[in-house]
Formats: structure tokens, C-alpha cells, sequence
């Protein structure tokens, strides 16, 4: 069995970034006597050396440069564990987890959870991003207490929320093929333009790569950024052409840049908020928050709850 603890690897941790036994010593405040023999103990647990000892210092081993890497994240995620702990240690009245699309986080969500967070100050979002029917499923088995979705409301244990009314347009360089043609592009006619696309892994990014299969075809995509602003400069600049959400669009970009409709079905985002019916009557912080993104259902009990405060919802 290992036998080490957190000290150990913290120690480890900074003689490894020292480069040099004594001032890892210093770092966390020990003799050196004391952190040479805890790391000789930690050698001896893991079973292999970690450091050499030379002249001017220490060096790491292979063995020791794996190490280092999975004691960065273990004390990375001790440290995130705090942080998320803390909140309770404060006060913390509820907490609940929200999964979205790319497009609403980016647009309509932040003015949202700032009015929510505005009457509950210590209440605690997890917002996370996914794609529509993966935030289905989740909300479904519970593992989200509700989620933002495009899609066709298709799960009936679930109740789905008219939220927001978007559309994806396609941005192009004003003196490209597409915006000359003056019409509304179909994304077939995408395909055969250099591509300015989301990064591997977002919603976004993920739904056109599967459209475009779908389709039989491909995207070119020549270079792909962090975000919908990037995607309206680059275009601007004449790099390629790219889809975005409508509402991503500032006023200045319809003078750089030539935006167009895009002439598919999907292409209309009909937002909806869907949550477990049985989790909306049990819990007081989630209708008010579902209040507050759907201030205009009338089936629901939350328009008078959002506009209660949190120490109203504590009596």
C-alpha cells in the first residue's frame, strides 16, 4: 500500500518547480533534513526515483516528470474543491445546475442569471454547455436540474418552456461570392468556402459537422476560435465565412461584413427551457429561477416566485 499524504506532495511539488532542494525547503517552510526525508519516503511508497541529485540542484527523473504532471491536477482539484465548498461554509441556500447551448450562454443568459442572482445572492449556478439532446437526457436522468434547448420538445416526462426566438445567419467577407449573390445561402453552399468554425468540442461546432455529414459533405474549415466574436472579425477581414447565432451580432458587424439568412429549418432556434415537472413543485430556487428566464408562462407558479427575494423564500 502507498503510504504518503498531501504534505509529501506538495513538498515534491515545490522542489520540482525549484529545481533545488533547499529553496523547496524554504517554499514550504521546512528544514531541508526534514523534506529530503519525506522525499525519500515518497520514493520509497511510489516504488521508483523521482529526482536526481546534482551538483546545483535536482532534476527530474521521467518517472518524476509524470508526476509532477499528476500532482499539478490533484492539488489543482483539492484547491477547486475548497473553492466550491466554501460557498456552504458562507450560507449557502441552494445550488442548482443548468445545461445550455453554446448560442443562449453566450447571449441571453448572462443578462438572466444576473436577475436571479440579483434576489439570490447565495445561490449557486453550475452552467455548463452541451448539446441540445445530450441536455435532455441529463435533465431527464437528473443530473442537471434544468437545461436550454433547440430542439423538438420529445421526452414526455419532461415540461418544455417557450424561452427564446434566435436564428443562425451566416457572416462573409462583404466582397466574397455569397454576399455578391444577394440571397440566402443553403449550407450546402457553405461547402465549398474556406470556413471560420467554433473549436473541437462545442455545441456548435459539433451540430454543423454533423449537418454537413448528413448532407454528404464537409466543411473547410481553415482555422477555428474560442468564440462568435472572433468569428465576426475574421470574416470581416476576408478570412472565410462563418454561421452564427443572430443575437451574437453587434451593430458595427453589418457595416463590415455582409450577413447572411441561412435557408434551413434548423437554422431557426426556438429556445425552450426544460425541466422535470416533479423538481419545479419541489424546489423553491428552481422555479424562481425559471421565473426569471420565462417571466411570461402562465402554467407555472413562477412568475410570483422570482419576484420573491431570497429571504422571503426562506419563511
Amino acid at each position: 500500500m502507498n503510504r504518503y499524504d498531501l504534505t509529501d506532495l506538495r513538498i515534491f511539488l515545490a522542489v520540482a518547480e525549484e529545481g533545488n532542494l533547499s529553496r523547496g525547503a524554504r517554499r514550504c517552510h521546512l528544514a531541508p533534513s526534514s523534506v529530503s526525508l519525506r522525499l525519500k519516503g515518497l520514493e520509497d511508497a511510489i516504488g521508483v526515483p523521482l529526482l536526481e541529485r546534482q551538483a546545483r540542484g535536482v532534476a527530474l527523473t521521467r518517472a518524476g516528470t509524470v508526476m509532477l504532471e499528476h500532482v499539478r491536477r490533484c492539488l489543482s482539484q483539492l484547491e477547486q474543491m475548497h473553492v466550491d465548498l466554501q460557498p456552504f461554509v458562507q450560507g449557502l441556500t441552494g445550488h442548482l445546475t443548468l445545461f445550455a447551448n453554446n448560442n443562449v450562454i453566450h447571449s441571453h443568459l448572462p443578462d438572466d442569471l444576473a436577475r436571479f442572482f440579483q434576489a439570490f445572492p447565495s445561490v449557486r449556478v453550475t452552467l455548463e454547455e452541451r448539446l441540445g439532446t445530450d441536455i435532455v437526457a441529463a435533465v431527464a436522468e437528473g443530473r442537471a436540474d434544468l437545461g436550454v434547448v433547440a430542439v423538438e420538445p420529445a421526452h414526455p416526462g419532461l415540461r418544455f418552456i417557450p424561452y427564446r426566438e434566435d436564428r443562425f445567419v451566416v457572416l462573409a467577407p462583404p466582397d466574397s461570392a455569397p454576399a455578391r449573390a444577394q440571397k440566402p445561402l443553403r449550407f450546402v453552399d457553405c461547402f465549398g468556402q474556406p470556413f471560420i468554425s467554433l473549436q473541437n468540442g462545442t455545441a456548435l461546432h459539433t451540430y454543423l459537422m454533423n449537418q454537413a455529414a448528413a448532407l454528404g459533405g464537409r466543411l473547410d474549415v481553415r482555422v477555428q476560435v474560442s468564440g462568435y466574436r472572433a468569428i465576426a472579425r475574421l470574416a470581416a477581414s476576408g478570412a472565410g465565412i462563418g454561421i452564427v447565432p443572430q443575437s451574437a451580432l453587434e451593430a458595427a458587424d453589418k457595416e463590415r461584413l455582409a450577413v447572411l439568412a441561412l435557408d434551413e429549418r434548423w437554422a431557426a432556434r426556438h429556445h425552450q427551457v426544460c425541466v422535470r415537472p416533479e423538481a419545479l413543485a419541489s424546489n423553491r430556487f428552481l422555479r424562481a429561477l425559471v421565473g426569471v428566464l420565462c417571466p411570461g408562462d402562465a402554467k407555472s407558479d413562477t412568475r410570483s416566485s422570482s419576484l420573491r427575494s431570497e429571504s422571503e423564500c426562506r419563511r
